[in-house]
This record gives C-alpha cells, structure tokens and sequence, in this order.
C-alpha cells in the first residue's frame, strides 16, 4: 500500500514539465536559502575597511624640561593610522567628524583633544591626569556596525599605549647606553683619576685634623699643667704665708724666710708666665692648621676654634688671680712707715705691674672673642676668615708681648723693689700679718678656681679623644671608598684579576649592564611596550566566519525546506486516489463514507499507510535538500568540511527529521500544525545557540535548547567539520534521531483521537470563503 501511494506520487510530479520545475524548485530553493547567507557572512569583519571612521587632530603637542624634545602624541596616532587599513579613516576637522557621525556619513569618530600630549607627559608628575580620546557614535545606522568601530577606536588606544611606552623605554635604554659608552670613554678615566686624587687629599685632611685636634688636647694637657702650677705656686704662697707669720715670732730669721719666699714666688711667677707664653705659641700654630682646613672641613675648624676661645676665656682667672695678689700685696705696703724710702718706689712698681697684668688680660679676652667670632665666621664667609686669622694672629702676638712686658717689668721694677723690701721688713712685720691673712684667703678662691679649670680641661680632653676618633674613622672610610672604586673602575675595563668575590660579582653586574645596554633599544623598547604576546592556539580550528556559520544556515534552510514541501504539496489523500491504489476504480464505494483519513481502511488502507506512503515523497525531496546543499557547501562554497561524508550524513538526517516533524503536525492539524512548524522555526532560531553561545541568552532559552532538534544538527554538523571529542558527533545524532519518536507517536498513534476535531476546523475555515 505504501508503495503504491509513493508510485502515484511519483508519477504525478513527473507527470509535466511545471511539475518537474516545482519539484526542482522545492529543492533548490533551501540550498539557495543557505548559500545566500552563508556566502553573505563568508568574511564580514575582513571587509571593514569601508567603513567610514573620521579622525580630528587637535593636539597641540608639549615640551618640557624633563625631555628636552617637543612630543606630540596626536601626530603620531595620525601617522599610525594612515598604515592602517582595518577602517576608512578619514582625516577631518573636529566640527565636520562630529556633523558627519550625526547625519550619517560616518559610522563613528575619535577626536584628539588639544592637551592630549600634555595630560599624557603628566606621568612624569605628581598630578597625574588621564589622557582622553572622544569618541562619537552613531548606533542607528546599523546593529553591527558600533562593534566593530569600538574595535577600531580601542586599537586606537591600544596603539597609544604601546607607542608611549615604547617611546620612554626607547629613551631609557638609549640614555643607559649613552651613559655606559661615556663611562668608557677616556675623559671619564680623567673624571675618575681627578676624583681619587680628590679623595685622596680628603682623607689626608681628616687624619690631618685628627691630629690637630689630639694636638689640640695636648695643648690643654699643658694648660692643665699651668693650672696645676699656679695651683702649686698658690699653695706655696700660703705656705710661705704661713712661714712669714711664725718669721714676725722670730724676728730676723722671719725675714729671711720672707726673702727666701719672695725668691720663690718669681721664681714661680717667671715658670708660670714662661708657660703661658709657650702657650700661645702652641696656640698661634694650632690656629693656622685650623684656618688651613677651612674649606675641607670647615665644621671641624670652626668646633676647634670655638674650643680655643672657650679656653682662653677660662684662663682668664689667672690674670684676676694676679692682679687681687698684687693688690693685697699693695695695701700691706702700704702700711708701711712713710718714712721708709723704699715705701713709694714699690708701690709704683707694684701699681705698673698691675696694668700691665690688665692690659695681658684684656688681650686675652679680645683674642677669646675673635676666635668665637671667627668659629662662626668659617662655615659663612672664607674671606672674612682669613682676615680674621690675620687679626687673631696678630693678636697672639699682642697677648705675648704683653706677658713678656709683665714678666720684663717684674724682673726689671717689682723683684727689685721687693729685694730692696728685705733690708726694711722690720719696719713691715707689724703690718705682715694682715696681708698674710687676706692672701691666706685669697689663695682659697684660688683653690677652687683652679680645681674648676680643671674638671673642665679634662673634660674637654676627652671629647677631643672622641671627635679625634670620629676624624680617622672618616678618613679610613674615604680611603675604603677609593679602594672600591679603584677596584670597579678595573672591573669595568676588564682587568680585574677576579681574585675576590665581590670584584666579580661586581664585574658581572657590569656585563650585565653593557649587555643590555649594547642590545637593540628598538627591540627592548617593544619588548617592554607590550611584554605580553598572545599565542593562539586553536583547538578545532575553523577556516573563516563563514564555515562558521555554515551549519545553522544549513540546518536553518532544511527546516525551511521542509515547510515549503509542506506548504507546496498536499498531506492527504483524496479517495480517488485511495480508489485507485487498492484497484476499486475511480472512486471508492458509497459505504466509506465522507473523504478523509482512514475512510478506506476496511479494504486494507490503513491510516498507517496513508501516512507513510504520502510521506514518502516528502521524505525523498527533503533527502534531496539536504544533499545539495551540503554538497554545495562543501564544494561551492568551500566550506570547511574535514570529515565531508559525516557532514553529508548530517544533512540527511537532519532533512529526515525536520520533514517528518513538519508533515506530522501538517497532517494532524492541517493549516495549524504549519503554523506551529513557523513558530518552532522562529523558536530555534533564537535559542539554538548558532550564532550567539547559548550561555550569553536569556534563561528561558537555555531552558529550552536541549529540547529542540536545532542545537543537536549544529553540533553535530561542527564535529563533522572540524573533529569531534569522543563520541560527541554519534551523541548528537542519536539525539537527533530521539525527535522521530514523538513525531511518528503523533502522526500514527494520538492522531486518531484528533482527526474528527482536524476536519470541523478544516470546514468551518472554508466555509468562510477566506481562509
């Protein structure tokens, strides 16, 4: 029965010339479908490049003093973009790229902005800005087209980042080795040797001042002893005073122990003064090594002045100490009787000795305060120093000469008059005892004077120790700096003998350093531009878009090619024909009953018949949609196809499936069931995942996308293509083939129920005439 009804069909669309061109027609009209788009979107983001993008340069370019060379960043971008052919651009003023994105000329625009250059060198500063590039758009004139200008607009932007980067490495790598070829050049070997001969002397001047300083201390060492002396003398003194008191018991044994004592004290005095002449001698010659530093170290020489002056100014007690002595000394004289001739002569030569030890003292304190004033004039002013070392030597000078007059006036005037005092001292012995009780008193102060000068001496010794020490630990550490870079200077020329361990590893960062510095700038500046490249790898690779896309317009036009079958031929069978199958004639006896499916089931027509047998042309025109236009997809097109017999057998299937699921629902619900066929199409179409990955759509449709017969014909129609993973490509067509089961369950089995409810729609349709 079924191949009698297929027989007949066959028959009647070969019948005629109109419908052999129809039946050609339903088969050539999805391949048609398919190769239309398929060719459409072979390449369409290689074609680009017609598409008009406007480029306004307003960049008005910045130069600084950190890189000495006028940039200006938006020329560059120009030049790029005139080697770039992946967009039209088109190379405008700012006002007609912005009129020419809105009335459509120009599916977009990027303008440069006058500061572009200048917010771009803002990395080079504390307030850093964001370089901005405006980008103008028009989204109306089409919904691919703004993709694809964004994709434009960031190589753009990708393009200038990489040439700022590219640019200030260059710059980099090119000063570094510029910087190493000048450090090899002979005039810096001169700078080097210039600087070790520069240290050198430093480190000479430190030890040097280390042993001004110790010198420093000695020289307080020994005013220390004077301090002791008069201490000594002062002690004498009282002991002498003390002799003279029991010297007035005993008459003329007293005076000779007054002039013994007398003999003392200048001999005491001409030590003391002797010393403190010495003194300033040392204290001349420590000045001029001072000054002789100013320069090198002027810190140091201005401490070491300052302590000077501190001293000096400390010693002056002894001056105080002489001249209240000398005092005392002038009231027990003049106690004496007026009658006594040498009475008056000692007193002037006692009131002269005075004034000298006065003017002694005042040059002593103009000598501490020039040196104070001179331990600040050091650090400030080089010429005032000078000139005020000249003055404080002269004033040295001065002060010696003022001692050498006290001690030449005690020698010549007051050691006489005292001497002569002998041959009197019965007439003083009377008034001795009252002066040998304030100088008792005296000597006291004196005491505690001279125990203060001491504690301080010492105390300053010590810290000279220590700043003694701190000198020649500076001085070693200048001299470890020139061996270092004597030691360098060999490692860079390559002479070193690499006996020690930091020596090479210091050679080898110098290699490290020439290396790098002798590599190709441009290729390193690329490399840091963009120290990331990308390797693609395809796995399963596919040749272009359009083998791409050539499985879901494929299966999309089977679908479609089996709604034209449905719509073009007729689903059932009328009963002449049902007559004429089973051998009854023209038509079938009045006791079938009303036209319609399995009205003649009683002479062996079953309904199961019906609808195999008619189903049998469909199947064979839809086999014959698949093959031509896998077969022109392959070898028309040129489609990607690595396994082509697969690829074929998906087609087949596919046109199987998809026309029995369209007949189906055409047989069971008529005009209806095409309608669902359409919507099932638009369905797919959305939620297949043929273009779009189906995680990138709404929910519902990935709710749905297992269901329908769509993604599994892509999918499978992809691992023919291009390799499938496992049994990914059989997977796919058994679940392919799984739609047959619900599709014939309702063409032969839940079809009965509706048949009667099939038939009052069809008639009240044409009994409207319209429908």
């Amino acid at each position: 029965m079924i191949w009698g009804i297929f027989k007949r069909d066959m028959c009647h669309a070969t019948r005629n010339v109109i419908a052999v061109i129809v039946s050609m027609g339903l088969v050539v009209v999805p391949a048609l479908y398919a190769w239309f788009n398929i060719a459409a979107s072979w390449d369409p983001y290689g074609n680009t490049k017609a598409l008009k993008v406007a480029v306004a340069n307003n960049d008005k370019g910045y130069k600084s003093d950190l890189i000495p060379v006028r940039v200006n960043v938006g020329e560059t971008i120009i030049s790029t973009l005139h080697a770039n052919d992946q967009l039209d651009w088109q190379f405008v003023k700012s006002d007609k790229a912005i009129d020419g994105v809105k009335s459509g000329e120009y599916y977009a625009a990027i303008v440069i902005p006058k500061g572009f250059s200048a917010d771009m060198m803002t990395l080079f500063s504390p307030d850093i800005k964001h370089a901005q590039l405006k980008y103008y758009l028009n989204e109306k004139i089409n919904p691919i087209a703004p993709h694809i200008t964004d994709q434009g607009a960031t190589t753009v932007v990708n393009t200038i980042d990489k040439t700022f980067a590219k640019t200030i490495a260059q710059v980099g790598l090119d000063l570094a080795s510029s910087i190493l070829h000048y450090s090899q050049s002979p005039q810096m070997a001169e700078y080097m040797r210039n600087l070790n001969g520069n240290l050198t002397t430093m480190a000479d001047t430190l030890s040097g001042a280390s042993q001004q300083v110790t010198s420093y201390s000695q020289l307080l060492g020994s005013a220390n002893d004077i301090v002791d002396s008069t201490g000594k003398l002062l002690a004498s003194a009282t002991k002498a005073g003390k002799q003279a008191q029991n010297a007035l018991k005993q008459g003329k044994s007293g005076a000779t122990s007054f002039t013994s004592a007398g003999a003392n004290v200048t001999s005491s005095v001409n030590t003391a003064l002797d010393q403190v002449s010495g003194a300033f001698d040392q204290v001349a010659a420590k000045v001029n090594k001072a000054f002789d530093a100013i320069g090198k170290d002027s810190d140091t020489a201005a401490s070491q002045l300052a302590t000077l002056s501190e001293q000096i100014s400390s010693g002056e007690s002894l001056y105080d100490t002489y001249i209240t002595s000398l005092n005392h000394m002038r009231e027990s004289v003049e106690q004496l009787p007026d009658s006594d001739s040498a009475k008056q002569a000692l007193l002037e030569a006692i009131d002269r000795e005075i004034t000298l030890l006065e003017a002694a003292k005042g040059d002593s304190q103009k000598l501490a305060q020039q040196l104070k004033d001179a331990s600040t004039q050091v650090t400030q002013d080089t010429a005032a120093a000078e000139r005020s070392r000249k003055e404080i030597l002269n004033r040295i000078t001065s002060a010696k000469q003022s001692i050498s007059n006290v001690r030449d006036d005690y020698t010549t005037n007051v050691k006489p008059k005292i001497d002569a005092l002998a041959s009197t001292v019965s007439t003083l012995i009377s008034q001795t005892d009252s002066m040998i009780t304030q100088l008792s008193g005296t000597v006291d102060n004196l005491d505690d004077v001279t125990g203060d000068v001491g504690t301080n001496v010492t105390s300053i010794r010590s810290t000279l120790g220590a700043i003694a020490k701190k000198l020649d630990s500076s001085a070693a550490t200048v001299k470890e700096l020139i061996t270092k870079l004597e030691t360098g200077g060999n490692a860079g020329d390559g002479n070193s003998d690499g006996g020690d361990g930091d020596n090479d590893a210091d050679s080898g960062e110098s290699d490290e350093l020439r290396a790098l510095a002798t590599a190709n700038a441009s290729t390193l500046s690329t490399l840091i531009s963009a120290p990331v490249a990308l390797h693609r790898v395809s796995v399963y690779p596919i040749a272009n878009y359009g083998s791409a896309m050539a499985p879901f317009y494929t299966i999309l036009s089977i679908w479609v090619g089996a709604i034209i079958l449905c719509a073009m031929l007729k689903v059932t069978i009328s009963d002449r024909e049902k007559a004429h199958v089973l051998g009854l004639g023209d038509t079938l006896p009045r006791i079938a009953g009303p036209s319609g499916p399995g009205n003649a089931s009683r002479w062996g027509l079953r309904l199961d018949h019906e609808y195999f047998g008619r189903y049998a042309i469909f199947a064979l025109l839809a086999l014959l949609q698949g093959t031509l236009v896998c077969l022109g997809d392959t070898y028309f097109l040129g489609v990607q196809a690595n396994h082509a017999l697969q690829f074929l057998a998906v087609g087949w299937l596919a046109a199987l499936v998809f026309s029995n699921i369209v007949y189906t629902l055409t047989v069971s619900f008529g005009d209806i069931g095409k309608a669902v066929a359409v919507v099932l199409l638009v369905m797919q179409v959305a939620g297949s995942g043929g273009t779009f990955p189906i995680e990138t759509l709404p929910k519902f449709f990935q709710m749905l996308y297992p269901f329908l017969p769509f993604p599994h014909a892509i999918d499978a129609m992809h691992a023919a293509m291009a390799g499938s993973y496992g049994n990914e490509y059989l997977l796919d067509m058994v679940y392919l083939s799984l739609f047959l089961i619900p599709s014939l369950l309702l063409g032969l089995v839940l079809r009965k129920p509706v048949i009667r409810l099939n038939n009052w729609v069809s008639r009240n349709l044409e009994s409207t005439k319209v429908m």
